[in-house]
């Protein structure tokens, strides 16, 4: 399950509309990269050593790669790539790339099959308010402080809790 809390927040286009309630990623902790390595190869003939050194050059690999101008297809996943912002003239021979592109980045960008079977396969659960400087665990202690009835809701109203300072 992909948790979300729900935020009181103005509309980033409209911020003269009135505050809204809107979903926010709850992004657990990555994994280190020992626990990834043992998980991804639990039921293989794979040694999770074996996969973290793959990893490391791999990425060896894409920061090379990348430093040289190419993209790099990452597997099945997907590939990266740089981008650049740049500012503008109106001569060519004022151009000077040294100042003018700022904001590099490196993009992912996924592959059609896995972002599908990613997005595809999402389920959503409730992981709390967030309503001011409170922080609520669930929509039901919410609802219980505010004294609010009704409404729709997949989560099943649980005994307790109560909202948290956060």
């Amino acid at each position: 399950m992909y948790k979300y809390k729900l935020v009181k927040r103005k509309h980033p286009g409209n911020p003269d509309a009135p505050k809204k309630w809107y979903a926010t990623p709850l992004s657990a902790s990555p994994q280190s990269v020992k626990v990834m390595t043992r998980v991804a190869t639990e039921n293989t003939t794979l040694a999770p050593k074996e996969l973290e050194a793959a990893l490391e050059l791999l990425g060896n690999y894409a920061r090379q790669q990348l430093l040289q101008g190419h993209s790099v297809k990452v597997g099945d996943l997907g590939t990266l790539r740089i981008t650049i912002q740049s500012e503008g003239v109106e001569d060519i021979t004022q151009y000077n790339p040294q100042t003018m592109i700022k904001g590099a980045r490196i993009l992912f960008t996924p592959s059609k099959e896995f972002r599908e079977a990613v997005i595809n396969n999402l389920q959503f659960e409730n992981g709390g308010v967030l309503d001011g400087n409170v922080n609520y665990a669930s929509l039901a202690d919410y609802k219980r402080a505010k004294g609010i009835t009704g409404g729709a809701t997949t989560e099943p109203e649980e005994p307790g809790g109560g909202g948290s300072m956060g």
